[in-house]
């Protein structure tokens, strides 16, 4: 395993943003920034042994500032997904978050996320992996959330082609947290086109029924029989445009929560094959949901690497997470941390070919 060290651009303040690419003994690559902990690249091998580049991303700062609200290959906290209302009550008190989303809630963290912070990095080589350990400390009321938060996000590539997220965070204060990250996939390549020839496989009997502004209502909504079920791998452009399910109308296509089986384990959850290069890539985590978004709101709005046409469901997320809105449905797993106790989740992006 290798890893080098070049400087990726500078941000208007002058602070240096910097990228490490990480090699295996086989050529497949790993590239990760220290502004928002971005993944960059992923360049993976097809079935032909060429290596193709899986992730969607941009040659310079500017394309993730114009693309910001879309949060391309970044991690996002203090809160993933969507806070309904923008506020929450804590142990009896209620706390005011921005309202970044349509003006009805909170989205991925606020107005200035952890997709928007550098980091600190310490890389590290070892015999069989190596990688990136990312850490940024949250003050007490950092977009209008208590506690100081100490976050730790570490990026682990093998000689096998696995990109491996651990996600820890410790507080001082209670808190809630739901940490993810919010890279777009495109088997064929970033550059190919449409995702909706991929199969899809999501090891889920439900999703978390939304509303008219994507906020959870409460319920869980059976995927059985609806363009939802993906418990036997389709391709995810059949249903997607089925706006007879009330939910596909909602979310414009796929951007739902799905309720994972979880019991603590880390366990393969979905699995997605582009025919077109023979790509396999397993998702297992120890998460409890996985947002299945199928890039529904992208648009021809910045070229991604050398150039590459942005467009409409170009790639997919997968982002491993606790449900949208937690801290206000008491039915939800909860995302509150206290102090003494540790956040700690893993998510593995395993590549293979068939």
């Amino acid at each position: 395993m290798t890893f080098e060290k070049n400087l990726f651009g500078k941000l208007p303040t002058g602070e240096e943003v910097y990228a490490y690419t990480f090699k295996n003994e086989k050529g497949a690559s790993a590239t990760i920034l220290t502004y928002g902990g971005i993944i960059n690249k992923l360049c993976v091998h097809n079935r032909d042994g060429k290596l193709c580049d899986v992730i969607c991303g941009f040659d310079d700062l500017e394309g993730y500032h114009v693309n910001a609200g879309a949060y391309f290959g970044a991690l996002i906290g203090r809160y993933g997904n969507r806070i309904g209302g923008g506020s929450f009550t804590l142990n009896g008190k209620e706390y005011t978050l921005a309202k970044n989303n349509n003006g009805v809630a909170t989205l991925h963290g606020g107005l200035v996320g952890f997709d928007k912070k550098i980091w600190v990095a310490v890389p590290f080589v070892e015999a069989d992996k190596a990688g990136l350990e990312l850490t940024h400390v949250s003050p007490d009321g950092d977009e209008g959330f208590p506690g100081e938060l100490t976050v730790k996000v570490t990026y682990t590539f093998d000689e096998n082609s696995a990109l491996t997220i651990r996600y820890e965070a410790t507080t001082d204060a209670d808190t809630v947290v739901n940490l993810t990250n919010h890279a777009y996939f495109n088997l064929c390549g970033y550059g190919f086109g449409t995702n909706e020839t991929h199969y899809m496989m999501i090891d889920s009997d439900y999703i978390t029924e939304v509303d008219g502004t994507l906020l959870p209502t409460g319920n869980k909504y059976a995927v059985e029989g609806t363009p939802f079920d993906f418990r036997t791998p389709k391709k995810i452009g059949d249903g997607i445009n089925d706006t007879s399910d009330p939910q596909i109308k909602l979310g414009g296509g796929f951007d739902h929560n799905y309720i994972l089986k979880s019991d603590g384990s880390i366990k393969k959850v979905a699995e997605v094959y582009a025919e077109e290069t023979g790509i396999v890539m397993s998702v297992c985590t120890n998460q409890p949901g996985v947002q299945f978004y199928a890039g529904n709101f992208m648009k021809d709005k910045y070229p991604f690497k050398g150039g590459a046409k942005q467009m409409h469901r170009g790639a997919f997320c997968l982002e491993t997470q606790h449900a949208p809105d937690c801290p206000n449905h008491s039915e939800f797993e909860s995302t509150v941390l206290k102090p003494g106790e540790k956040y700690d989740y893993t998510t593995v992006y395993a590549f293979s070919v068939k």
